[in-house]
């Protein structure tokens, strides 16, 4: 059955489509250049707050900013960091162009002590004695794993919207063990600030 829409409810559906298409005029987009893994599977921090990795931002999870100067971050663990203070148009698409360089300080042969983390979300990011480690799905499943050397570590697991999961593991030379957790919903106050700014 066919409804028939007044004149004044078809307005104000056209005004309602308006502001929102107004809306995107107004936003500007950020996007990434990836060029290998490292660089796709690194983490974004877009004003001192946590947003995905560069792969999920440049997909289905659009940055969306409004114009102004903004603080890009854009880490690795065993890479430099990428920092840069970009100034946003209307409506612009603004590409950030990565190239990371490796760190001359890669694991230690002393680690020895392998972790696995299964955690949901899987794109939390995991810190590592206050040092941004990557996601949760870099360290689950056949073959991955995150290698510590042995001792005390301190491991959080964090997202925006979540409460984060944080634990202390003490690893034994050659010893093999897995956290499984799930994040609870909460507010984006409570991801703490580890997933902000370090």
């Amino acid at each position: 059955m066919l409804r028939r829409i007044t004149l004044p409810a078809f307005l104000g559906i056209m005004v309602v489509v308006g502001m929102a298409h107004a809306e995107d005029r107004v936003q500007a987009e950020l996007r990434f250049a990836a060029h290998n893994k490292a660089e796709k599977t690194a983490g974004v921090w877009v004003d001192g707050q946590y947003v995905g990795s560069v792969k999920e931002v440049n997909s289905d999870k659009k940055v969306l900013l409004l114009p102004g100067k903004h603080d890009v971050l854009v880490r690795q663990a065993w890479y430099q960091d990428h920092a840069e203070q970009v100034i946003l148009e209307p409506g612009e698409v603004h590409l950030v162009h990565l190239s990371m360089v490796k760190l001359a300080s890669a694991p230690a042969h002393e680690a020895t002590g392998e972790l696995k983390i299964s955690a949901t979300p899987t794109r939390a990011a995991v810190f590592v004695d206050n040092q941004f480690a990557g996601h949760v799905d870099e360290f689950d499943g056949v073959g991955k794993a995150m290698l510590l050397t042995p001792g005390r570590h301190n491991v959080r697991i964090a997202l925006p919207g979540y409460l984060p999961f944080e634990t202390i593991v003490n690893l034994r030379a050659h010893q093999k063990l897995k956290i499984q957790t799930e994040l609870v919903k909460g507010s984006i106050t409570d991801a703490g600030s580890l997933v902000t700014k370090q």
